[in-house]
C-alpha cells in the first residue's frame, strides 16, 4: 500500500518557506530586459549582482495574498470554466452518450474493435480539448462494467477513460488549464502551435489505443496473461446508474462540439483569450442546462459545485504565484536562471529542451497540479529558453509532456489513486502494466520535442 503523501498545498507552502530561506543565502542579481512583439526578453550577458533584499518570516503568510491578486484573472478564468463544465456535467449528456455507445456495442461481438478505440478517442479529445482529469473518476463506473460486459478485465475498464483522458492531456491541443495558462505566462499567442499539437495529439492517442488493444487481443486469447488473479472482478457491485439519451442530451453533445469548433476558430482567427474562451464555455454550460431544462436554482448548484472543484487549483496557483513574488522581490529569480544557463552552456539545442522535460517530470512527482505546474515554473524555463535560444513554444511543450505523462501512474496523483481505488487494482499491479506504455510515451515525447528545433514546426 502506498503511503500518504503531504497535500498540494502542504508541499508548496514548504517550496514557499524554501524560497524564503534562498533569499538568505543566494546571490541577488538581475538582467536586463528588452520588450520585443510584446514579450519581455532577458537580454544574455547582462547578469549583474544588485543589492541583497532577504525576505523576512511575514512574506509566508503575505505572499499568497499577493499571488491571488497577482494571478487573479487566470483563478477568475479557471472557476468559470469548471462552473460551466459543472452545468455541462448535471445535464449528463456525456454519460448517456457513453452508455449509448455501450448498448450497441453488445449487440455484436466484433463492434467491440471498433467501439473500444472510439470511445477512447473521445477521451482522448476531451482531455486534448478541456482537460479531462478528475472527471475521469466518475466515468470509470460506467467503463468498469463495461469492460466486464465484454469479458474483458479491471485494468481494460480504467484504461479506456484514464488512459484515453491520460494522453489527449499530454498532448493537449486546447486545454485551459495548462497550455492556456502556460502560453499565458510565457507571452505567447494562447493556442498557438496547435497544427504541430494536434500532430502530437494523434500520436500519443494511436500508441495509447494500439497498447490497450494489444492487451484486450492478448487476454482474449490466453485470459491467463492478464496481469491481475482471474478471480479479481470487482464490476458486479459497481453497476451506474442507467440514463437515457434523449433527444435533448443529444442537442447538448452537438452543442459542444460546436463550442470546441468555436474555441478553435476564435483563438486562431480572433486572438481570443481568456475573457472570451471563459465566455464560451459559460455559454456552453448555461445553454445546456436550458435544452435539458434544469431547474434555474439547480442550474446555479452546478456552476458552484463545479467552480467548487476549483478551489484547490486556485489556491495552489495563489500559492504558486505568491512563491515567485519571493522570488522576484528577493532578487534571487535571475540569478538562478544564470546559474542555469551556465550548467547548460554548451549543451546542443535538444539536450537543453530534454533537460526542460526530465525536470517537469520529475517536478510533477511532487506537484500534480498542471495549472499550479505552470504558474511556478514558466516564468523561470520561458526566460531560459530565451537564454538557450530555444522557442518558448519548445519550452511549454516540455511543460505539458512532463505534467501530462506522468500523471499515469505518479501516487501523489488523486485521480491515479482515486481510479485504482474505484477498482480494487493494487498499485504495483497498475505500475507494472503501465510502465511499458509510459516508457513508449516518454520516447516518443522526446522525439517530438526536438522536431521544433529544427524544423520551423511552431
Amino acid at each position: 500500500m502506498v503511503k500518504k503523501l503531504p497535500d498540494t498545498l502542504v508541499i508548496t507552502s514548504c517550496i514557499l518557506l524554501f524560497f524564503i530561506g534562498l533569499t538568505w543565502v543566494i546571490s541577488a542579481g538581475e538582467y536586463q530586459r528588452e520588450v520585443v512583439d510584446g514579450r519581455n526578453i532577458l537580454i544574455p550577458d547582462t547578469y549583474h549582482l544588485v543589492e541583497a533584499q532577504p525576505q523576512s518570516i511575514t512574506s509566508f503568510f503575505i505572499a499568497p495574498i499577493e499571488g491571488f491578486i497577482a494571478a487573479a484573472e487566470i483563478i477568475a478564468f479557471i472557476f468559470i470554466v469548471g462552473g460551466a463544465f459543472g452545468m455541462l456535467t448535471t445535464t449528463k449528456a456525456i454519460d448517456a452518450g457513453l452508455q449509448k455507445l455501450v448498448a450497441w456495442s453488445n449487440k455484436k461481438s466484433s463492434y467491440k474493435k471498433v467501439m473500444i478505440p472510439f470511445v477512447i478517442i473521445c477521451f482522448s479529445v476531451a482531455g486534448a480539448t478541456f482537460g479531462m482529469s478528475e472527471e475521469v473518476l466518475i466515468f470509470i463506473l460506467i467503463t468498469l462494467p463495461m469492460a466486464q460486459a465484454l469479458k474483458l478485465d479491471p485494468i481494460v475498464g480504467i484504461a479506456i477513460p484514464f488512459v484515453g483522458a491520460g494522453v489527449g492531456f499530454a498532448g493537449a491541443i486546447s486545454n485551459p488549464f495548462t497550455i492556456g495558462i502556460a502560453q499565458g505566462i510565457a507571452e505567447i499567442p494562447l493556442f498557438s502551435g496547435w497544427e504541430y499539437r494536434i500532430f502530437i495529439w494523434g500520436i500519443f492517442t494511436l500508441i495509447g489505443v494500439l497498447y490497450i488493444m494489444h492487451y484486450i487481443s492478448k487476454i482474449e486469447s490466453n485470459p491467463h496473461k492478464s496481469v491481475l488473479n482471474t478471480s479479481t472482478d470487482t464490476t458486479e457491485k459497481q453497476q451506474p446508474e442507467v440514463i437515457d439519451f434523449t433527444f435533448k442530451r443529444s442537442l447538448v453533445l452537438m452543442l459542444f462540439l460546436f463550442g470546441i469548433c468555436t474555441l478553435v476558430i476564435g483563438v486562431a482567427q480572433y486572438q481570443w483569450y481568456m475573457v472570451e474562451i471563459g465566455a464560451l464555455f459559460f455559454v456552453i454550460g448555461f445553454l445546456s442546462c436550458i435544452i435539458c431544462g434544469i431547474h434555474a436554482n439547480a442550474m446555479s448548484d452546478s456552476f458552484i459545485k463545479g467552480a467548487k472543484e476549483m478551489m484547490t487549483a486556485a489556491m495552489v496557483i495563489a500559492s504558486c504565484k505568491g512563491i515567485l513574488i519571493v522570488a522576484t522581490e528577493g532578487k534571487i529569480i535571475d540569478t538562478v536562471l544564470f546559474s542555469i544557463s551556465n550548467l547548460m552552456n554548451g549543451l546542443p539545442k535538444y539536450a537543453a529542451a530534454e533537460a526542460m522535460f526530465l525536470f517537469q517530470s520529475a517536478l510533477n512527482t511532487v506537484l500534480p497540479s498542471g495549472s499550479g505546474q505552470a504558474a511556478l515554473t514558466m516564468p523561470i524555463t520561458a526566460p531560459l529558453s530565451d537564454l538557450l535560444g530555444i522557442s518558448r513554444q519548445v519550452a511549454v511543450l516540455a511543460f505539458q509532456f512532463g505534467d501530462g505523462l506522468t500523471n499515469l501512474i505518479i501516487p501523489t496523483s488523486g485521480v491515479t489513486m482515486g481510479v485504482l481505488s474505484i477498482a480494487k487494482i493494487p498499485y504495483e499491479v497498475w505500475l507494472k502494466w503501465m510502465s511499458p506504455l509510459l516508457g513508449i510515451l516518454m520516447l516518443t515525447a522526446g522525439v517530438l520535442l526536438i522536431l521544433p528545433l529544427y524544423i520551423n514546426l511552431l
